[in-house]
């Protein structure tokens, strides 16, 4: 359905700006003269104003929406509804606020929905592609139990804890991976470029090589000649691991694999149960049942292994089995984990330790992440520094050799 942008005033007199749908620009202006605002001006979306494209679909863009902003947009909508403001004018106030970025379009569509009747709940879930299952489901708890304020708290706590360990995570492992991508970059233009030119001087002199110039021309030699099957027998190995991968027991053998790798197979466990323990706590602490919880995070924890373990345990649980038996059983989650959990379920209070074994955990992360950027960061250098030296080795060796006959 096209998407109008428009401009009116409320009862109050002051000005807002928001986009509707309608099928033609009349009933746009019928929908809003509805909702007794006094319209100054309704105009198509730039998608409609610049007419249909080949790629264009009939919704929004999301891919400039990033967790981060969803998560402030959250708590700027816990703030307003805790303020007293209804539902509709906080929602409308937040895309004032959000203005033209698309999240603010998108909050506008959920507005208009809320407005028509529709609940909160069903208007998020019409945008999957920005609000998560996780985020609908606490909000589902939130508008059953009346307390819905106090869940879009929990919801930005939770997102900003998640985008706050996530950047760190990235931010930490940057440099190493900028540095694995320049120095791979240097090696190739060697052996591309520079090697083959100074090869056929040597080969010129028609003199005994020795073995590291004789071993780095033929690696040069070889890397130049096959250049292009190079990389494509790369891409092709990327494409047919990615096909593997999106099979269930391709992901459920890799996710298994990485966490098993050293260095960096502690990291990822640490993360996804940390995910588990935060996602699992939140949504019980809001009013999600402990099955309909287990279901989501299975979906959202982001390892296959993990989630084939949370299946088992949600049956054990269906079954009347507490949760900490089939936790333990699973061999996924450290004894600590399950420490932690039973002693909250036996205090009748699961979900408080479920948050602390996350608190735990995101600690651990920071902790981890640090250790393997101090580790990774030396081990990159002299890894680099052994193949640049073996390269200068093997171009100074006959130079040498040469000084020394004529001397």
């Amino acid at each position: 359905m096209p998407a109008f942008e428009y401009t009116a005033l409320d009862r109050s007199g002051r000005q807002q700006r928001g986009v509707i749908d309608a099928e033609s620009l009349a009933e746009a202006r019928r929908k809003l003269r509805a909702t007794r605002v006094h319209v100054l001006s309704v105009d198509a979306g730039p998608e409609e104003a610049q007419g249909p494209t080949p790629l264009a679909g009939r919704r929004i863009s999301f891919r400039r929406i990033r967790s981060s902003d969803v998560s402030a947009a959250t708590r700027q909508l816990a703030m307003l509804m805790n303020a007293g403001i209804a539902l509709v004018p906080a929602l409308g106030a937040l895309q004032e606020q959000l203005g033209r970025h698309p999240l603010g379009q998108v909050i506008a569509r959920v507005r208009d929905r809320v407005n028509e009747g529709m609940s909160l709940t069903k208007a998020l879930e019409e945008h999957p592609k920005v609000f998560s299952e996780v985020f609908v489901s606490m909000v589902s708890a939130g508008e059953a139990s009346g307390e819905l304020e106090n869940v879009l708290v929990r919801l930005a706590d939770v997102s900003e804890k998640r985008v706050r360990l996530a950047n760190k995570v990235r931010a930490s492992l940057a440099y190493p991976a900028f540095m694995s991508l320049v120095g791979t970059g240097v090696i190739l233009f060697l052996l591309t470029y520079v090697i083959p030119s100074i090869s056929k001087l040597f080969h010129d002199m028609h003199r005994a090589l020795p073995w590291p110039t004789v071993t780095l021309i033929a690696v040069s030699d070889f890397v130049k000649a096959w250049f292009w099957a190079i990389a494509g027998a790369v891409a092709g190995a990327i494409i047919l691991f990615r096909i593997w991968l999106a099979t269930p027991p391709g992901r459920l053998m890799w996710d298994r694999i990485t966490l098993r790798l050293p260095l960096f197979g502690d990291l990822f466990r640490k993360v996804a149960i940390s995910r588990f323990a935060r996602t699992l706590g939140t949504l019980m602490a809001s009013g999600v049942s402990i099955l309909d919880a287990l279901e989501i995070v299975k979906r959202v924890v982001g390892n296959a292994a993990l989630s084939h373990a949370l299946d088992q345990i949600k049956e054990s649980v269906r079954h009347g089995d507490s949760i900490t038996n089939p936790l333990r059983r699973s061999g996924v989650f450290p004894p600590i984990v399950c420490h932690m959990v039973g002693s909250g379920e036996r205090g009748g209070n699961i979900e408080e330790g479920l948050l602390k074994v996350a608190e735990v955990y995101d600690n651990e992360v920071e902790s981890s992440v640090t250790t393997l950027t101090s580790l990774l960061e030396p081990i990159m250098i002299l890894a680099l520094g052994a193949v640049v030296g073996f390269i200068v080795l093997a171009i100074l060796l006959p130079i040498f050799e040469i000084n020394q006959a004529i001397q």
